[in-house]
């Protein structure tokens, strides 16, 4: 059996006057929220923040709801996604150049409303979205 490969990522959240968006990024005609592959030396939730920033430009973010994550079930060559929620209250997204690739990661961004974004994700990023948005309706930690 192939060895599981972690990849760790942020669902990334705005509030509006309408409720909580949701940052999605599309690669190909797949959408998902950002994430990779951790580097040497990172932590899980260390390699979701500089993939945050590398794909988005975004920084700052806060972890309102504590650092608790779900995982995915494995999926291509037996990867592995881990997700945290954090808020993104300011900032101007782009879609940086990655230097490996001498383009951005992704095509497209969108922040989307919950309804939206389940029209657009597959089933396994589909979960994740649900458990965010039973924690974005919780109170959030100190």
């Amino acid at each position: 059996m192939t060895p599981r490969t972690l990849s760790s990522g942020i669902v990334v959240v705005r509030h509006h006057k309408d409720g909580w968006y949701y940052l999605l990024l599309r690669a190909y005609q797949h959408w998902d929220f950002p994430k990779g592959l951790a580097e040497e030396g990172e932590t899980p939730l260390e390699a979701a923040c500089r993939e945050v920033i590398e794909e988005t430009s975004l920084r700052n973010l806060s972890f309102n709801w504590g650092q608790g994550y779900m995982e995915t079930g494995p999926y291509w060559k037996n990867k592995v996604a881990r997700y945290y929620l954090a808020e993104a209250p300011s900032g101007e997204v782009s879609l940086p150049i990655n230097p490996d690739l001498g383009r951005p990661e992704h095509e497209e961004f969108r922040w989307v409303s919950r309804h939206d974004a389940e029209a657009l994700v597959r089933p396994r990023v589909a979960r994740v979205l649900a458990w965010a948005e039973a924690r974005l309706n919780k109170t959030p930690s100190a």
